[in-house]
């Protein structure tokens, strides 16, 4: 069967977000069974940066001291991008966090989940102290509020400027991926009048 034409589009994730690993997963899983091809572009949002309530803050700005929700995880996949082994580094990110259930936002935790990734870590440790490490993140979070309306992860941003906020109820299996998969750009991509779809929630879900 022949691969269709590709399919370009960013994702706006932060690594606490359970709903940014299933789509990760989903994503995965279309990319494994090689029938579409897909280009995705992680790009950086704060979830503790839109749900902060103090004027002037921001995650990025924050002194070092801080203990700031989520921010090592970012400083983490950054270094790791600096040596061209970001999506090495995203997925473990996304596995231990979410189904390994460990503490990102400790350096000891994060140190092992990038060991063995093929990160030089005498480079990754220097880089993840580098003041600029969360220039990126700044951009990233930035642009996504102020020019595309972005409000949470994971979104989809597609080259012709649509939009969308998607939450899967729970991982796909690799079996019903492409057909998920299709469904999701079906709407999300190939129909912008729809604004949004939200599914009421029945009192066995609450």
């Amino acid at each position: 069967m022949a691969v269709a034409e590709s399919i370009t589009f960013d994702v706006f994730f932060d690594y606490q977000c359970p709903f940014v690993y299933r789509a990760a997963g989903l994503l995965d899983g279309v990319r494994r069974l090689g029938r579409r091809d897909i280009d995705v572009r992680w790009r950086y949002f704060s979830l503790t940066q839109v749900n902060s309530k103090n004027d002037g803050w921001t995650v990025w700005n924050a002194p070092p001291s801080d203990q700031v929700k989520g921010r090592l995880a970012f400083q983490a996949a950054e270094a790791a991008h600096r040596q061209g082994l970001f999506l090495e580094v995203h997925s473990r990110m996304l596995h231990a966090r979410h189904r390994d259930r460990l503490d990102i936002d400790d350096a000891r935790v994060v140190d092992e989940v990038v060991g063995g990734s093929g990160v030089d870590m005498e480079r990754f440790r220097a880089d993840i102290t580098d003041p600029s490490i969360l220039d990126p993140l700044a951009r990233d979070h930035v642009q996504a509020v102020s020019e595309l309306g972005v409000f949470g992860t994971p979104t989809f941003v597609f080259a012709d400027g649509a939009g969308a906020y998607v939450r899967l109820a729970e991982s796909v299996n690799e079996n019903e991926a492409l057909d998920v998969f299709d469904r999701l750009m079906a709407v999300a991509a190939a129909e912008p009048r729809i604004l949004e779809i939200k599914r009421p929630r029945r009192p066995s879900q609450a």
